[in-house]
């Protein structure tokens, strides 16, 4: 594939560089999907990165706070992440690690710094749920750096974190309910990503680390980091470094097409239910 076979390669549509807030205990963070300049994109609902060296801008971590119907999924560039639950669950995500967490019917947890100082960095994403699946039992998936394959090409060296591969490498995670594809990808130089996704996918790219260009209808657009890049449709998606090299994360999967009630903490189908979930977090029975 070339970057002028562009007949089946997904173009860009737009690009966004986020909003910068904060969450949790005052943890200072870019939110690339749900911010009014870029709201959800069924079914990502969420997308934040966070990363610096200060501890004063990550050491408050994020308290006990509830959450109900849908999947959190935490990705560590560098540093630790402790987390722990109502119900018994707690671990370390470290550097490299991924932490797939399906809340469904509902727990409290908390997140915290397991460091002092030096550099805290990676990506949260939040994920809808089927309506199906919304009250189900909470569940979870962590892998450490070693359980996540990694597909080394010509300029490209990838993580394959969720999907299955061109190559055939099948990341560790299964989403069955989206289908999801995630992959971390690091290009050399000039080194170009080429990938053939499902074409009822929706997909992104997003660029953290260097500079790169993909497809757009006026030809090689080039992005910078930090950007979140929307995708077009197509059959495949393309992405080439420049001069630096570029780290990015691809994000796709099959689009819900489900009704969405968000309220804080919890993500349903309908008011009613939502109203039904504040009532139980406040009964205790989450």
């Amino acid at each position: 594939m070339t970057m002028t076979n562009l007949c089946k390669t997904r173009q860009i549509v737009s690009v966004y560089h986020g909003e910068r807030t904060s969450d949790g205990a005052g943890v200072k963070l870019i939110r690339l999907i749900g911010t009014s300049a870029q709201p959800p994109l069924d079914p990502f609902l969420m997308l934040d990165f966070f990363g610096s060296d200060r501890p004063g801008d990550y050491i408050g971590g994020f308290p006990d706070h509830p959450h109900r119907g849908f999947e959190t999924v935490t990705y560590m560039l560098a540093g630790k992440m402790r987390h722990a639950d109502n119900h018994g669950h707690s671990g370390v995500i470290e550097a490299g690690g991924v932490q797939w967490m399906k809340a469904a019917r509902g727990l409290i947890h908390s997140e915290t710094p397991e460091q002092e100082s030096g550099l805290l960095s990676g990506f949260q994403l939040w994920i809808n749920l089927p309506a199906a699946e919304k009250m189900s039992a909470p569940a979870y998936q962590e892998f450490d750096a070693s359980r996540i394959p990694i597909e080394r090409r010509e300029g490209a060296r990838v993580k394959i974190i969720a999907g299955t591969s061109g190559g055939g490498a099948a990341g560790p995670v299964r989403a069955p309910h989206v289908d999801a594809v995630y992959y971390d990808i690091e290009l050399a130089s000039g080194g170009v990503f080429s990938e053939a996704l499902p074409e009822e996918h929706v997909a992104y790219f997003v660029v953290y680390e260097g500079e790169a260009t993909a497809p757009s209808p006026n030809g090689s657009q080039p992005i910078q980091a930090l950007s979140l890049v929307a995708l077009g449709p197509g059959a495949a998606v393309e992405l080439k470094a420049g001069a630096k090299g570029a780290r990015a994360l691809l994000l796709a999967a099959k689009p819900l097409h489900e009704p969405v009630a968000w309220s804080g903490p919890f993500v349903m189908n309908t008011r009613q239910e939502l109203v039904q979930a504040y009532e139980d977090y406040r009964q205790g029975r989450f």
